[in-house]
């Protein structure tokens, strides 16, 4: 059986070193390093697999939080525009009320207030005998209630 597995491994190993980007990287300065330092390379190859497992949580958590917060600031401005919207409904509406309340007042002051002034008693006073003279000059004889000539005449 473990020959089973050896030859295995070898295939494997065939495959993996006729593989053209292998060859390509071998052929480079960096490639004949890590072949002629294996502990070197070994501890690369550690280094990178152990830190796959870190970086890919990160990148998740990065991805995570960016939507996140892409999806948190819709829906916190939506929230605020639905709250500021309601606020401005409720303000409005509660001028709207005030308004007809103030101009309802006014109207019965007004109202109340020309129906006690048409009952309110004129004293007739000079401006009004002028307007009725039709002239702007108030003779003495307006002032009187009867001249004293006319009652001498009719007795």
């Amino acid at each position: 059986m473990s020959k089973e597995v050896k030859e295995r491994w070898l295939a494997m190993m065939d495959t993996v070193h006729s593989n053209s980007h292998v060859v390509a990287f071998m052929n480079s300065r960096v490639g004949q390093y890590l072949d002629d330092h294996p502990y070197v390379a070994l501890s690369l190859m550690v280094f990178i697999a152990a830190s796959a497992i870190p970086i890919a949580f990160f990148l998740v958590f990065v991805v995570s939080t960016t939507v996140l917060a892409c999806i948190g600031v819709i829906v916190m401005e939506g929230f605020v525009i639905s709250l500021g919207g309601v606020t401005l409904l409720c303000i409005l509406g509660g001028l709207g009320m005030l308004s007809l309340l103030v101009s309802g007042m006014l109207s019965v002051c007004y109202l109340s207030l020309t129906t006690l002034l048409s009952y309110w008693p004129i004293q007739e006073g000079p401006m009004k005998r002028e307007n009725a003279n039709g002239s702007g000059f108030v003779s003495k004889n307006l002032f009187d209630e009867e001249p004293e000539t006319t009652n001498k005449e009719c007795e």
